[in-house]
């Protein structure tokens, strides 16, 4: 049986819109798990290879609070971040994201209407 919480996190994660970013305890708050930002790593990594509910969950948009990957430099899952990021035309520069321009920022209908928690 899957842990709740990675599913309330999990959802929250597919609502990060193509070209943005999140951090992991802006995503912990925004799935009602406020201080959870480590639940939120953990969980990214334990996403179902077929998606969750019949949809990708887009790990790569989540970052941490200073606006990095938090993969070390030149490891392979660094890389695969990077790529998918700079696909989406997010600006990647070494490993940080500037946070200004690419953190999402859910508007109200957003928080009213989309998010669950």
């Amino acid at each position: 049986m899957l842990n709740p919480n990675y599913q309330q996190i999990w959802q929250t994660v597919q609502l990060i819109p193509l070209g943005k970013v999140a951090c992991y305890g802006q995503i912990a708050d925004l799935a009602g798990l406020p201080g959870r930002a480590r639940l939120v790593g953990k969980s990214l990594g334990k996403v179902p290879k077929d998606g969750w509910r019949g949809q990708t969950v887009p790990w790569f948009r989540v970052i941490n609070s200073q606006g990095k990957i938090s993969f070390p430099p030149g490891s392979e899952n660094f890389d695969k971040q990077k790529h998918h990021l700079q696909d989406e035309q997010v600006v990647v520069i070494g490993s940080r994201i500037k946070l200004k321009e690419f953190q999402w920022k859910p508007d109200l209908s957003e928080l009213l209407f989309s998010l669950e928690f």
